[in-house]
């Protein structure tokens, strides 16, 4: 780190003059992780007119991507009532409506320890969005790490060395456990706010229709 020693004092230098990490790294041609770990006990005074532009700005964003959600949830409901009529997509919304997360507007995420209700969220996944599809699974302290990449790479015809692993957080407590999944809980998830947006508009529509019925 010696050889780096003029570039980092001064970093603390312009931080201490109140100057942005992003500037400072592109003075220095150095990467934000470096920077940051010099100058991460520096913090900024913003004034008030710096405060103001920042809470501006975030409301704005906010706007921006609110307008997307409704013009996306919009257009999905226009045509709901056509896509529906396919039986697949009308079984993968379902599945949505009842193991998919919906605590963030901007995922789309299911989970579940069935091969082929698995098979139906990546399908519908791929053909609705253009994002990357990420893979995890949640195991046991017991299980064969090797073999449940193996038996969800193949089910889905997918490249295993993609699948992230998530231990359980009740996997060293349930030793006279009687069941379990044996192949581990799967989940998809791809960060598309556009699809969630559509997705909510399909699910509300399903839902119409079962309480017309009952």
């Amino acid at each position: 780190m010696k050889k780096y020693g003029h570039l980092r004092e001064k970093a603390l230098e312009w931080r201490k003059d109140g100057m942005a990490i992003g500037e400072i790294c592109e003075r220095l041609s150095l990467g934000k992780s470096t920077v940051y770990y010099w100058i991460k006990d520096i913090p900024i005074e913003r004034t008030e007119k710096q405060t103001e532009a920042q809470k501006a700005g975030t409301k704005g964003m906010q706007r921006k991507y609110a307008a997307i959600r409704e013009a996306a949830y919009s257009e999905a409901a226009k045509d709901a009532s056509k896509r529906l009529d396919d039986p697949s997509f009308r079984d993968f919304v379902m599945l949505y409506l009842t193991e998919g997360y919906r605590r963030t507007r901007n995922c789309v995420s299911v989970a579940n320890s069935n091969l082929c209700l698995m098979r139906l969220a990546v399908k519908w996944m791929r053909v609705l969005s253009e994002k990357e599809i990420h893979y995890a699974i949640q195991y046991h302290v017991d299980q064969d790490l090797d073999e449940l990449k193996a038996y969800w790479a193949e089910g889905l015809g997918i490249d295993a060395g993609g699948i992230r692993f998530q231990r359980k957080s009740n996997s060293g407590k349930m030793d006279k456990r009687k069941w379990r999944s044996e192949y581990g809980v799967l989940t998809v998830r791809v960060g598309d706010t556009v699809l969630r947006s559509k997705i909510q508009a399909w699910m509300d529509k399903l839902q119409d229709e079962i309480n017309r019925v009952w």
